[in-house]
């Protein structure tokens, strides 16, 4: 085939397949169905394209044809596949044949996707009772079987378009989701900020604790690969606690070619599952994470007995979490490499009490480098501004570079953005470190003790404009003059009116 796909043509099929659903199921139940059916037709044109190839090369050696693709990076079982599925879409059981196949590819894959599917049933109520259900299906079937959707490797050239569309879908659905978005999506550009400065080089290793669909680890190893002639010579570490979201980003890991990747299923403050051979945290050269906002019952009550020692510097409050995964953070950073990026309320920045006590520690330790104040409306889910904190395990200085980066976004109806120059300004302001009036100031720990400690970025960052002095005598004169020429139209007026007989 010539008819090289385009991103756009992808992005628009595979939106246009949720139509299926709309106004039957809601987006945050249909989105899971619909992720899975893109990958499991995408592993399966891969499969079909590899076996067509083999057999042009040794049609008449089927047991060599069997070898091949047993090397598969994903084997197909017999009649687990979108086209076995495709081919009987119009028989009863769409629902139980797509569960069988897809715990069928499980088993067959069991080092890269054991329990992915578990937490998703295409035979569930949830799509309404049998015959609906079996409808449904059937036309998201016939939806992912059109020529658009064709996603063989000697088609699309590139496995980024089907990535891409991946997160094209991950990130309209967050736009759909209202709260529930912020649990699996962080918007790209706050995303390209973050892996900006976190700057991750070849060979290391970043982690995401709470890692939601995955795409900010992935955009840490962009810089890699845009920095090292395409290399992927690192590795990406997360822990998502919401089985469905976790499916989601080992789904588009793969999608994206990140075969490298560990990514666990479970709570991290009540249960980390990343850890190293001795049983302690694992360290990684960069952590990056927009955890919930102020999570309430984060588990305070096991964080008191804390046997990897997170929660020495204070406990956080019972009902904000914020410093929860903060300081989990900092205890997974590599000694001499060690650097992490946090989205947080603003709260943290001023709140008393324990939060109070732990900021402090932080500073005393001079583990904080930067706080980013950002624009409101960024995040899905919530209208408030947040910011992003710095730790480095290893600064330049014992200075804290204060950025209010909050007034400047391209304006949205329901969000905001940053575009490329907004990000850019803050980047390049960051690595310069440097005082920007109205817009950045380095504030040594004297200042900082002085301010007991507050980072409330307005103490800081001075953005308030005078108001131009007012000339009283030159808004006289005008005045004046606008009065007389009201004047004489109220003059002209009557003439006119006269001639009219009035």
């Amino acid at each position: 085939m010539n008819d090289k796909i385009k991103q756009d043509q992808v992005n628009k099929a595979v939106w246009a397949a949720c139509d299926t659903f709309r106004g039957t199921v809601s987006p945050d139940i249909y989105k899971d169905y619909v992720l899975t059916m893109l990958f499991l037709k995408y592993i399966s044109d891969v499969w079909q394209d590899h076996w067509d190839s083999y057999k042009k090369q040794y049609g008449d050696t089927p047991d060599l044809i069997a070898e091949l693709m047993s090397n598969e990076r994903f084997v197909l079982p017999d009649s687990a596949n979108f086209y076995s599925l495709y081919d009987h879409r119009h028989e009863a059981g769409n629902g139980e044949r797509i569960d069988k196949a897809l715990h069928a590819i499980e088993d067959a894959n069991v080092g890269k996707l054991r329990d992915v599917f578990q937490d998703i049933s295409f035979n569930s109520n949830k799509l309404g009772e049998e015959s609906q259900k079996n409808d449904l299906l059937r036309h998201l079937l016939e939806d992912f079987f059109k020529p658009e959707l064709n996603m063989r490797p000697s088609r699309i050239g590139t496995l980024d378009i089907i990535g891409n569309a991946y997160e094209y879908l991950i990130k309209n659905f967050a736009a759909d989701a209202g709260r529930k978005a912020g649990e699996f999506y962080t918007p790209p550009e706050v995303s390209e900020l973050m892996a900006e400065i976190m700057d991750m080089a070849e060979g290391e290793e970043a982690c995401d604790p709470t890692c939601g669909s995955g795409s900010l680890l992935m955009k840490c190893a962009r810089q890699v690969q845009a920095k090292y002639n395409g290399s992927r010579k690192y590795a990406l570490y997360g822990q998502e606690s919401i089985g469905s979201t976790w499916a989601l980003a080992k789904m588009n890991m793969f999608l994206h070619g990140e075969d490298n990747h560990r990514i666990e299923w479970g709570d991290t403050i009540r249960n980390p599952k990343l850890m190293d051979g001795d049983g302690r945290l694992k360290h990684f050269d960069v952590a990056v994470a927009n955890p919930p906002f102020s999570l309430d019952k984060w588990g305070v009550d096991t964080a008191e007995a804390d046997k990897f020692g997170r929660f020495r510097r204070g406990l956080p409050p019972k009902t904000k979490g914020d410093y929860a995964f903060i300081l989990h953070m900092v205890e997974t950073m590599k000694p001499k490499t060690g650097r992490m990026a946090v989205v947080a309320p603003h709260g943290v920045l001023f709140r008393g009490s324990s939060e109070g006590r732990i900021r402090q520690k932080l500073i005393e330790e001079n583990l904080l480098d930067a706080v980013i104040g950002l624009p409101e409306k960024l995040f899905y889910g919530t209208g408030i501004p947040a910011c992003i904190m710095i730790l480095r395990k290893t600064k330049k200085d014992k200075n804290v570079l204060f950025i209010d980066a909050s007034r400047e976004f391209k304006s949205g109806k329901n969000q905001n953005q940053l575009d490329e120059n907004h990000i850019a300004k803050i980047v390049g302001t960051y690595r310069s470190r440097q005082s920007v009036e109205k817009y950045a100031y380095l504030a040594t720990p004297e200042e900082l003790a002085a301010n007991d400690y507050n980072l409330n970025i307005p103490r800081y960052v001075e953005t308030f404009e005078e108001e131009a002095e007012i000339d009283l005598m030159a808004v006289r004169a005008e005045r004046l003059k606008l009065k007389a020429e009201l004047a004489a139209l109220e003059d002209k007026m009557d003439g006119y009116l006269k001639e009219l007989g009035y």
